[in-house]
């Protein structure tokens, strides 16, 4: 049995091929509700997380996050007791994107350009597997979200730039960059000079980075991914996809009845999750 009323999410940068998916999709699904329209990635995870759709359609390469970075990020923010994890399809215009994958990780893929019977196809395999999830009427558990996690990053990691794409010749292996000790942080007309050394967390928020000192708070404008290059190894740990914590500074890590953990920091009032992506980096508790 299928849901009464299945919801989808659709995902593409191209507004032509996400009309063409959605004419598609109500000719050989009519039943099904579309109730997000997005345009990048970061749109589509906020979404997602908002209206829970039953069918996921995500383009694999979107700006801000791909398709499989959307996925892993909703697997890892998704509640247990919102239900069951989305269906995944991954769109994409490439075959040589590691399909065999694809289909190990995900309920489908469908390329680009669009095959109407292609997607009547695809509709088929979400319908049963929709109907399988209602026969066997097993709750979502919290190790049934962390394999989900683990599959698509692993998928991430599988998956490369696609054939044909184009290919940057190896560059001259740059002089290491002196180690990072200071951040400079504007404020109106006020330049702060934060040691690192003073640091406890790092988290990314829009388009800027929150420094979290003992005692203050700044905001840079620094890509996470480009800092994070720069921060001596092992200093920081990656709690979440968005937030660095500065490893000696932990104080204490709880483990709730559901398995989810909690970070205290010392010389911070403030509690952080741990994200299961992250979480196995705790697994002695």
């Amino acid at each position: 049995m299928i849901p009464a009323t299945p919801t989808a999410l659709l995902a593409d940068d191209e507004p032509l091929l996400l009309q063409s998916l959605e004419r598609a999709l109500a000719t050989a699904w009519p039943d099904l509700q579309v109730v997000a329209r997005c345009h990048e990635g970061q749109q589509a995870l906020a979404e997602a997380l908002k209206y829970r759709p039953t069918v996921c359609f995500l383009d694999v390469r979107m700006p801000g996050l791909s398709g499989l970075e959307v996925a892993t990020a909703l697997a890892d923010d998704w509640p247990v007791t919102a239900g069951p994890f989305p269906l995944v399809v991954f769109v994409t215009a490439y075959d040589q994107y590691a399909l065999a994958a694809f289909e190990a990780q995900a309920a489908d893929y469908v390329l680009k350009p669009l095959d109407p019977r292609r997607v009547g196809q695809c509709v088929s395999r979400l319908q049963a597997r929709l109907a399988e999830r209602v026969a066997r009427a097993v709750p979502p558990d919290e190790a049934a979200l962390m394999a989900v996690v683990q599959g698509l990053a692993q998928l991430q990691q599988r998956v490369g730039a696609p054939s044909g794409a184009p290919v940057t010749p190896p560059a001259a292996t740059p002089t290491p960059a002196p180690p990072l000790r200071y951040l400079q942080a504007s404020q109106g007309a006020t330049l702060h000079v934060v040691p690192l050394a003073d640091v406890l967390v790092i988290e990314a928020a829009d388009r800027y980075l929150r420094l979290l000192t003992a005692d203050a708070e700044h905001l840079i404008r620094t890509p996470l991914r480009e800092l994070q290059a720069q921060l001596p190894e092992d200093d920081f740990w990656q709690i979440h996809r968005s937030v660095l914590v500065r490893a000696s500074a932990i104080a204490r890590v709880h483990r709730d009845d559901a398995g989810k953990l909690t970070l205290s920091l010392r010389q911070r009032p403030e509690t952080w999750t741990v994200s299961r992506m992250h979480a196995a980096r705790f697994r002695a508790m």
